[in-house]
């Protein structure tokens, strides 16, 4: 039997998915389990049992063997995806010493001695040392090496969590370029780690012996031993292959190879992402994320929880269509894209700053989130509606903000992550950027991305260019309505971007008064 089929392990923030794909970007298999009991001592805190995200792995891909027509066989090579930025600290004996820290987490260490030196001089002198402040204040392990500190020193390895499964898998410290994506001394640049004179390594101080060694997307990282075999059922031997991070394998398994092409991912957080082979800052200090393609970056602007509020709407006042969606027998999303399409577009000049979390430079560390244009027209299906048009005029922003500093204007818009299975919200977003927005053929992005990056790490496709091609297609296209465009056009420069400088003195009064978000 050919071995011309990749096995992609795709582990998120609400599950793990094990992913069988062929050489067309075909889904063959796919099963889900479900992750749902994070833990949460205190407010803020996100925490997780490293052991469950391996079980979870190990159970997914147990599934699968299951399905019909699935020949373990077939299978060329393995490449894992995970979410972002959480991490776990290891000993000796490659066991946890304490819960994985999530990316959802929200603790910080204030009171952290400053940068110093020439770096911390710069900083000074560029107004960069409250930024460089926040960055430090958030970085895990600085919380663990102040609060824990025998945690800390009996850390022989600190790893994320691709690094984590990918030692589960076959034995070595080892993690892709691509997976780095956190408070780590990562030259994002260079796409190695820093230099002992970078001043990462004063912000989030740590033996260099701690962290894994490093390969690009698309290499080799080790075989399935024959533990992880018996644990998983995955046959030993198999190439285990770099992959990246989940949004940065999403951005390539909806096929935006090229700048001019934008991945939109409407998930949890919200981003706007494009390839480019040239390194650029669009915020200072705040770097493009290695891409899931090797020598390349993935420049990103987000909107931190931008679809929680969408999460957060349909639990608070979504419950009758949740229950008639049951009665019927039809997806929810059917009954709410009903919502929206019910109401005009603009939705009655009831305007949305989906700025829930405070952010660094844009917006800035007082940032909150607001609505104006209250009238007594307005029903929640145009606050439905309002929600899904701001985090589309915030991406819209951070598309311009993206061309302006590249040189290169975005051409075409790719939707993928939860939100890209609402036809309404892919519509308007196409309307609101007056542009071609699409969703990729197969909802598993990130996965599918993971497989591209075996497939080309074992040869079956001789490059990243030929597999993206190959792979990839896009679904349905959704065309801008001009009439809609003009509307939004008006809203978006006359009203949308005019809201956080209107609102920015207020912002810092309510900073000030009840010391949200803090000051470090």
């Amino acid at each position: 039997m050919p071995r011309d089929q990749l096995l992609a392990i795709d582990n998120g923030t609400q599950s793990v998915r094990a992913l069988l794909f062929d050489l067309r970007g075909n889904l063959i298999a796919k099963s889900r389990i479900p992750i749902d009991n994070y833990i949460s001592n205190a407010p803020g805190l996100a925490e997780q049992d490293p052991e469950v995200f391996w079980q979870s792995v190990c159970q997914a891909c147990q599934e699968l063997w299951k399905l019909p027509g699935v020949q373990k066989d077939s299978i060329a090579a393995v490449a894992i995806t995970t979410q972002r930025s959480t991490v776990i600290n290891l000993d000796k004996h490659g066991h946890p010493l304490r819960s994985a820290i999530t990316w959802m987490d929200q603790r910080r260490t204030p009171g952290l001695k400053p940068v110093g030196g020439l770096w911390g001089l710069g900083f000074a002198l560029t107004g960069m040392t409250e930024t460089v402040s926040y960055l430090q204040a958030e970085a895990e392990v600085n919380w663990i090496r102040t609060y824990q500190p025998e945690i800390w020193a009996n850390t022989h390895k600190y790893l994320f969590l691709s690094g984590y499964l990918i030692y589960r898998m076959c034995g070595l410290y080892v993690d892709s370029v691509g997976s780095q994506v956190g408070y780590v001394p990562f030259d994002y640049r260079l796409l190695s780690w820093a230099k002992p004179s970078d001043w990462k390594w004063q912000a989030v101080p740590m033996d260099p012996s701690v962290l894994p060694d490093l390969a690009p997307p698309g290499k080799q990282l080790g075989e399935i031993s024959q533990a992880a075999a018996e644990a998983t059922g995955i046959p030993a031997g198999l190439p285990l292959i770099a992959a990246a991070a989940d949004k940065a394998c999403e951005v390539i398994g909806a096929g935006c190879l090229e700048p001019h092409l934008a991945c939109l991912s409407y998930g949890t957080t919200a981003t706007i992402n494009t390839t480019h082979k040239r390194y650029h800052e669009l915020i200072p200090l705040i770097p493009p994320y290695p891409a899931a393609v090797p020598d390349a970056y993935s420049l990103e602007m987000q909107i931190y929880r931008g679809f929680w509020m969408v999460s957060w709407f349909k639990r608070e006042f979504g419950q009758n269509e949740e229950r008639l969606a049951e009665e019927m027998g039809i997806q929810t999303e059917e009954l709410f894209d009903n919502l929206v399409e019910s109401v005009a577009p603009g939705s009655f000049g009831l305007t949305l700053q989906p700025y829930w979390s405070p952010g660094l430079k844009v917006p800035g560390p007082e940032a909150k989130g607001a609505v104006i244009g209250f009238g007594d027209v307005h029903t929640r299906s145009h606050f439905y509606r309002s929600i899904l048009e701001g985090v589309a005029y915030a991406l819209r922003e951070g598309a311009e903000r993206t061309a302006k500093s590249t040189g290169i204007t975005i051409r075409e818009v790719r939707i993928a992550g939860g939100g890209s299975q609402s036809r309404a919200a892919v519509q308007l977003t196409a309307d609101i950027f007056g542009l071609p927005a699409s969703t990729p053929h197969v909802y598993e992005a990130s996965g599918l991305g993971a497989a591209i990056d075996a497939a080309v790490g074992v040869g079956l496709h001789p490059n990243f260019s030929s597999a993206v091609s190959e792979m990839t297609r896009t679904g349905t296209v959704f065309e801008p309505n001009s009439t809609f465009h003009r509307i939004y056009d008006e809203l978006y420069h006359r009203v949308y971007k005019k809201m956080y400088a209107r609102l920015k003195p207020l912002y810092e009064s309510i900073r000030e008064i009840t010391g949200y978000p803090p000051k470090d």
